[in-house]
């Protein structure tokens, strides 16, 4: 069974939607969630993908059909919910 899943072009929910805790370069309070990171470029993509710099909780967070579904609209649905559901507060 192939478990490779590629992020959706022009997507950047997981980069919007979730909050971040961990300093990013140019956040150094981290994201909240709802926030696009500052490091997502014109088309959404990670300007830090593989770059040390980039949080641990990113490189955790790898695009699975359950998290991104089958739109742009489900990704962010179901991280909005994830969001809510670890959310401390």
């Amino acid at each position: 069974m192939d478990t490779t899943f590629e992020c959706r072009e022009g997507c950047g929910a997981c980069c919007t939607a979730v909050s971040i805790a961990s300093p990013i370069p140019g956040m150094p309070s981290g994201k909240p969630a709802g926030v696009p990171c500052v490091q997502l470029n014109e088309k959404k993509r990670c300007k830090l993908f593989g770059s040390p710099e980039r949080p641990a909780v990113c490189g955790g967070l790898p695009p699975s059909l359950e998290m991104c579904g089958a739109s742009t609209e489900e990704a962010f649905a179901y991280l909005e919910w994830l969001e809510r559901e670890t959310s401390p507060f």
